[in-house]
């Protein structure tokens, strides 16, 4: 048996944000596991069509950010940005699209539980806390 660690790979597809000056590693990421349960969330729980997947940063603390996702049909024009994926329709307020720069989106199944997950490279802890 070999006891090397494997990589797993992970289908993503890629948002590319937008904004002026930013490179390909600043796209946001969603792993097709995500869209999938995203998809079937949808479905399980007969979300009109009109209703797209909203991604958010709700502040954060020493530990890092805290991540927002849910379905909405609130639209600020002046504040949000929307991009497709396949036909799910994904929206992300400026201030938030600057903290999203960077992150992978999945959806994980563990013996400890299962759940969506924010990866995001450019999150480090502040403090000592470890929380």
């Amino acid at each position: 048996m070999n006891n090397e660690q494997q990589e797993i790979e992970i289908t993503v597809e890629r948002i590319s944000t937008g904004i002026e000056g930013a490179t390909p590693d600043d796209d946001i990421f969603i792993s097709t596991r995500a869209l999938e349960m995203i998809n079937s969330i949808r479905l399980q729980n007969n979300v009109p069509e009109d209703y797209f997947l909203r991604m958010g940063v709700q502040g954060g603390g020493c530990s890092g950010f805290n991540y927002a996702l849910g379905f909405d049909t609130e639209y600020d024009e002046l504040n949000d940005r929307e991009y497709l994926i396949g036909n799910l329709r994904i929206v992300i307020d400026r201030r938030s699209l600057f903290y999203l720069m960077g992150v992978t989106l999945d959806f994980v199944e563990t013996p400890q539980g299962k759940g969506f997950v924010f990866s995001n490279p450019n999150n480090l802890p502040t403090c000592g806390c470890q929380g």
